[in-house]
């Protein structure tokens, strides 16, 4: 737990310390704020809720949330130009690189995505997850979304 609180804590500090560089003044979302959206449609399979850390672009070259994923629910095949962060803060998931095995994911992993990597991540069939998720800008996008994973790539059967 103490690792996780450090890893939360070291991002939270990377994104105020980068938002700080381009304001004069401090700028606090408080709690209840930022609203939660639903995930659903084109770039996810089943209930997800995305709480969005980092609103209105600041800093304007990260984009980062909060992403609650019910169990059995993933993102679709995705890649990020400039790569991703993943810090898990609860319960167990799956990644998956294309042409490259599933891999479980649990509270306090912290994942790499290098840049343009075509991935998928998001919960087990029995176990909801939520992660930190940050990825910085480029051209005005975070995130080339793809096809659906299905069912046989998800379940491994």
């Amino acid at each position: 737990m103490k690792k996780l609180t450090l890893l939360t804590l070291t991002c939270l500090i990377l994104s105020i310390s980068l938002y700080a560089q381009n304001q004069d003044q401090i700028d606090i979302a408080r709690v209840g704020s930022i609203p939660t959206t639903e995930g659903t449609g084109p770039h996810f399979t089943g209930n997800v809720r995305v709480n969005h850390t980092i609103p209105g672009g600041h800093p304007p070259n990260i984009s980062g949330g909060i992403v609650i994923f019910d169990h059995g629910t993933r993102t679709v095949w995705h890649s990020h130009p400039k790569g991703q962060r993943v810090i898990i803060i609860q319960g167990t998931g799956w990644i998956q690189q294309w042409g490259r095995p599933k891999i479980e994911v649990c509270q306090g992993d912290v994942v790499w995505i290098p840049p343009n990597v075509k991935h998928w991540h998001g919960a087990t069939e029995t176990m909801e997850m939520s992660h930190y998720a940050f990825a910085e800008i480029h051209e005005g996008t975070n995130v080339e979304n793809m096809e659906p994973v299905t069912d046989i790539q998800y379940y491994g059967r």
